[in-house]
């Protein structure tokens, strides 16, 4: 039986912010909130919500600019907007005390948004963090490995309408069903909001939200991906000495699409229950 309740819209930080609800109330499990990556709207991580919902209840967003979320010629799509997105969510849908999930783009989200609840108030709405496989570039820093290009050239074959076999030259890794969905859904990311979080990686610097993250947090890193290397998980070790690690031998940077199960081990229990 499926896991998805429902997907929803929802006036949060001044925008329309669409979701999808998977598994419903779990008494005593903190609900579990995914925020993806720079191109992947909510949809896309449906599999995944699947089987986090068999345990808890979980929402995952679409980031604005992606998917059903708002998405304009004059939004703000910096990291300190999706952060804010963020905690709004957290406060319209009262999810007082959630365990949040950032993958690559959404991990940067999930740290700047602690930032922000630091400064008012909100922070403790924030249970837990799962960093997985987050850029670490920044200001002075070697450049996030994924090139530019590889998202635009995608997003404009998408615009143009892409079958399967279209988007493998960009995923040949990837399952039928998950080219499908990419093809289907990769139109709905706004370039312009794209580019703005590309050039984020690079501008942002999230190093320094670190020290003021308190909450248990997982670092899983891709072993096949060059998006976190050893001497990045010994930076982030100081900056959040409470820091665990999990890593995925057989995966690149798209970690459950590349080792599904492997990115469940890697997430043990510390959502509050084994997902493997």
């Amino acid at each position: 039986m499926s896991a998805y309740l429902y997907g929803g819209n929802v006036n949060a930080n001044g925008i329309r912010q669409h979701y999808l609800r998977y598994g419903g109330a779990r008494p005593g499990r903190d609900p579990v909130v995914i925020v993806p990556g720079i191109t992947s709207p909510a949809v896309t991580w449906g599999f995944v919500g699947e089987r986090f919902g068999k345990q808890f209840d979980t929402y995952i967003l679409d980031v604005r600019g992606r998917g059903l979320s708002s998405a304009s010629d004059t939004l703000d799509y910096s990291l300190d907007a999706q952060a804010a997105d963020l905690l709004g969510f957290l406060d319209a849908m009262d999810l007082r005390h959630a365990s949040v999930l950032g993958h690559s783009m959404g991990g940067r989200i999930a740290l700047r948004a602690v930032r922000h609840g630091k400064a008012d108030g909100r922070a403790a709405r924030v249970a837990r963090i799962a960093l997985i496989d987050p850029p670490v570039s920044g200001p002075g820093r070697r450049p996030y490995p994924a090139q530019l290009p590889w998202y635009v050239d995608s997003m404009a074959l998408a615009r143009g309408g892409i079958d399967m076999e279209g988007m493998r030259q960009f995923c040949p890794t990837w399952s039928q069903e998950q080219l499908r969905l990419r093809a289907e859904w990769l139109h709905t990311c706004d370039e312009r909001a794209i580019r703005a979080s590309y050039d984020g990686f690079h501008a942002d610097d999230v190093h320094a939200d670190m020290p003021l993250v308190t909450q248990p947090v997982v670092l899983m890193v891709a072993g096949r991906g060059d998006v976190v290397r050893e001497d990045d998980i010994a930076e982030l070790r100081v900056l959040m000495p409470q820091l665990a690690l999990a890593k995925v031998p057989d995966a690149g940077h798209m970690i459950p699409w590349d080792d599904e199960e492997g990115f469940y081990r890697a997430c043990g229990d510390f959502f509050g229950a084994p997902l493997a």
